[in-house]
């Protein structure tokens, strides 16, 4: 592995640290995107039983911020549930785009990533082709093979590992952004339920 490394050349190093970030978001995105950590299965009852038997304090509130996304969500009904429901679903609106959008962190720059590591790659195929250009001698009727295969090597190790990067990236990225728009469609849904069951038993 050194030594392809060292056959590809410096710009490598601009890929291998994209690789490493890549990796880092993708296991990071894995471990926090869990369907039970972002949506637990019960928790949506639970609320729903501490509102019928009257049970709303400020410490119940904010526990069930701290409990998950979903519970963000459920705690801003809970903080409207004496106000009428137009109320009541702005505010657990808000607290949705907000939990989308920490859903959605890191997103960004793995897209970034997948988008950016081919024109890495080219970047490095570049160098690789000045390389063997360079290693014409000054009447241009010679060269220096040493140079050539070093030239040649950087321009297709680059151009290999930039795609290498962009797929999984790409694949990652695409996958959590639907996992994400799942995950909030399915909070809403929620969400307008709690408001259902609050505002039907008033009337």
């Amino acid at each position: 592995m050194l030594a392809i490394i060292h056959a590809a050349g410096w710009p490598i190093y601009f890929l291998l640290l994209a690789s490493v970030i890549a990796l880092a978001l993708i296991v990071e995105r894995l471990l926090y995107l869990r369907r039970a950590r972002i949506l637990p299965p019960t928790l949506l009852q639970e609320v729903i039983r501490v509102y019928q038997n009257g049970r709303i304090d400020d410490k119940v509130v904010t526990t069930l911020e701290q409990n998950s996304p979903l519970g963000r969500v459920l705690a801003a009904g809970l903080r409207n549930v004496d106000s009428p429901r137009e109320i009541m679903k702005e505010s657990i609106e808000e607290a949705g785009q907000a939990t989308a959008h920490e859903l959605e962190r890191f997103l960004t720059t793995l897209g970034t990533i997948a988008s950016l590591a081919p024109l890495m790659g080219l970047f490095g195929t570049i160098v690789g082709m000045i390389e063997i250009f360079g290693s014409q001698n000054a009447a241009g009727t010679g060269s220096n093979p040493g140079q050539l295969a070093h030239g040649i090597s950087i321009a297709l190790y680059n151009t290999g590992f930039g795609i290498a990067i962009a797929m999984p990236a790409l694949v990652f990225y695409r996958h959590f952004r639907a996992l994400v728009d799942t995950f909030v469609v399915e909070m809403e849904q929620q969400a307008v339920k709690f408001v259902d069951i609050v505002h039907g038993n008033r009337k």
